[in-house]
């Protein structure tokens, strides 16, 4: 494979033979409690543990990602839980292309790639913005800390959800804030270790 991004996800979802948690990200399971139903877009969606979990809820779910490795498990477990009917997974280089419509949910969680990699994420997130429907919920999860065992370079500043939320230039009138700024949490890493780690948020409704 050429040494692009793609290649890079390909090589690290090929790599993992342990099946993924099944479990949602808690930050997904808050923000979404309470709103009803309709079409949500998992922008970075894995091996889509967050889209089994809002399909199970009674969203119509959209998951993107830059793997299709990842995204033949996750259409993999969908099928296993039966839920083929409300999810669909697209292939998608964010720097090139997006899915299609408006969504009610649209999620980023964590969509970082390696800085030797160009991911232009502003625009990615604006697209994002622009494809939320009115009455409908763009929740934005970021690192906000470095792990331990992460891949990030130990000297990089990461910016703030209020850094990252005016580099959107988003319109302050056709949005309400829901939160926006850092959360903890506890997190485990791929050899089991725990840390304590930062995530920047940002959640907003679209008016």
């Amino acid at each position: 494979m050429t040494n692009t991004s793609k290649a890079f996800w390909e090589a690290h979802y090929s790599k993992l033979v342990k099946p993924s948690s099944g479990k949602p990200s808690k930050l997904l399971e808050h923000f979404t409690k309470g709103r009803i139903p309709a079409r949500a877009l998992d922008i970075g969606c894995s091996r889509g543990d967050d889209a089994i979990w809002l399909a199970k809820q009674g969203w119509q779910v959209t998951g993107v990602d830059i793997s299709e490795t990842a995204l033949q498990a996750a259409r993999d477990k969908t099928r296993e839980v039966g839920l083929s009917g409300q999810t669909n997974f697209e292939c998608h280089d964010l720097n090139t292309s997006f899915p299609e419509g408006e969504f009610d949910l649209i999620s980023a969680m964590y969509l970082h790639s390696p800085a030797e990699y160009t991911f232009h994420r502003v625009a990615t997130l604006q697209r994002a913005a622009a494809s939320t429907a009115s009455g409908g919920l763009l929740l934005i999860v970021a690192h906000g800390s470095r792990a331990p065992w992460s891949w990030a370079d130990p000297e990089f500043k990461f910016p703030t959800a209020e850094e990252e939320l005016k580099s959107l230039s988003l319109d302050d009138t056709r949005w309400k804030p829901l939160f926006v700024g850092p959360i903890e949490r506890q997190a485990i890493g791929p050899n089991g270790e725990t840390a304590t780690v930062t995530d920047s948020v940002i959640a907003l409704e679209r008016i």
